[in-house]
């Protein structure tokens, strides 16, 4: 048996054969898989962010992991597949949060996490008895079965960061977040022995680490034995974890003693009304933003600060606001972009109940751009507040805050950190309006959509 696993972009432009990122990560959710699969099934695999897909290749069967912004440019390869009458199978985020979408273009859709239906999904399409839908239900992802085969990656243009899922999954209800509607706020943390084994296989590959948690202090007295384990491993990582664990003394001092170096936090919102209303207002828990942000620096964590906007009492100076607040605290980097309401959140719920979607399925619309605003705020026009994001992109990455940001970095005294530093500022200071207006899907597609009868 033949089996393709397919990473598909977001899209490209009019005649543009290259992705719009100038750098990319490899897809942890295709190692996955790949660990998942039997090793008498051939398996290849194709990132559409970098290279051409052989749609004509001979294959028995297509797999495609899929998140709200590459379903639409997913659809387009399955229907290429499908018109060629190779069946497909789609999972993902946006599967499981709308399998209805995704069973208009595959002829099988998983819902939920892999492990648990992954073999015996397999085994049906070796026996042309594929089923509509497999539900994923307990995974076994912290029983010992997670197991990733990166050797699919090989000779492809990846950074070298290495990429770790240690747990999947997050205890808040942030009313934004697609992570608590796709795990229903369950955490499952995988072996301890598991990672660490990984790890110690890794680093000779890796100088640097991204631990991929969807909130790596989901469990903080867990993620503490994790980090006590990786003492001896010398390793330099970072992760994605809540603002609550910047108080958390011992959690901050086990940090730093196990070699992270940053973390990319949601601030959201400098507004405290904004928070309360989006589930966060826990970011203002023991003294707020300041004394996490210093408690941080004390312990040499770098901010990956993200921003969001389009709440219902942002106003205009909020952009600016945040852009400074961002440059004055001396973060590595940071992003400023709109509210996104993704299906099967309850942020998405509450605006189609309201009537304030512009576009109902904004993923598949043809008018649809990335970088707009696809409902009405309530307090700006979706115009300013694209214009709005697109105003802090520019002032955080303006020479003058590279520079300024650059001299704190220095003082910190970790070469490698202030080498990097460089390196990706640049590179997001090249691509602060690269994504204005950028199609979902392929504009230079010529095929046709095709749904399964």
């Amino acid at each position: 048996m033949r089996l393709t696993l397919i990473h598909p972009a977001i899209g490209r432009k009019q005649g543009d054969t290259r992705y719009i990122g100038t750098w990319q990560m490899e897809p942890l959710s295709i190692a996955a898989l790949a660990g998942l699969t039997p090793s008498d099934i051939e398996l290849r695999f194709y990132d559409d962010r970098m290279e051409v897909i052989p749609y004509d290749e001979p294959t028995d069967l297509v797999a495609l992991s899929v998140e709200t912004y590459t379903f639409r440019r997913a659809a387009q390869i399955a229907s290429e597949y499908r018109r060629r009458g190779v069946p497909v199978v789609m999972g993902g985020f946006h599967a499981t949060l709308r399998p209805e979408d995704a069973a208009r273009y595959a002829e099988a859709v998983v819902i939920g996490e892999a492990e648990g239906v992954w073999a015996q999904l397999l085994d049906d399409a070796r026996h042309g008895t594929l089923q509509a839908t497999y539900h994923g239900g307990e995974s076994g992802f912290g029983k010992g079965s997670a197991h990733y085969d990166r050797s699919l990656f090989a000779k492809k243009r990846y950074l070298p960061i290495g990429l770790v899922e240690t747990a999947r999954g997050c205890r808040f209800k942030c009313r934004f977040c697609a992570i608590q509607s796709f795990f229903d706020r369950k955490s499952t943390r995988r072996e301890l022995d598991s990672v660490i084994n990984e790890l110690a296989a890794l680093k000779s590959r890796h100088r640097f680490f991204f631990f991929v948690d969807d909130n790596f202090a989901n469990d903080p007295a867990e993620a503490k034995l994790f980090m006590q384990a990786l003492i001896p491993l010398q390793l330099r990582w970072v992760t994605q974890l809540s603002i609550d664990a910047a108080h958390d003394e011992e959690f901050l001092e086990l940090a730093r003693r196990s070699g992270c170096r940053g973390a990319l936090i949601g601030f959201e919102s400098l507004d405290r009304t904004n928070l309360k209303a989006m589930g966060k207002a826990f970011n203002t828990m023991r003294g707020g933003y300041p004394q996490a942000l210093d408690n941080l620096k004390r312990h040499g964590i770098r901010v990956y600060g993200t921003f969001t906007f389009g709440h219902d009492n942002d106003q205009q100076e909020s952009f600016d606001a945040a852009a400074d607040f961002a440059i004055s605290n001396g973060f590595y980097l940071a992003a400023f972009n709109h509210l996104t309401p993704f299906p099967g959140t309850p942020l998405y719920s509450q605006l189609e109940q309201q009537g304030r979607l512009r576009y109902p399925a904004w993923w598949l619309d043809d008018s649809y751009r990335y970088n707009d605003v696809p409902f009405h705020p309530a307090s700006l026009s979706h115009h300013a507040i694209r214009e709005g994001c697109l105003r802090a992109r520019k002032s955080f990455y303006s020479w003058r805050s590279i520079g300024s940001r650059w001299l704190r970095e220095l003082a910190g005294r970790d070469a490698f950190m202030a080498r990097n530093y460089l390196m990706i500022n640049l590179m997001h200071r090249r691509e602060v309006d690269q994504r204005n207006n950028f199609p979902l899907g392929d504009e230079g597609w010529k095929g046709s959509l095709l749904e399964v009868q």
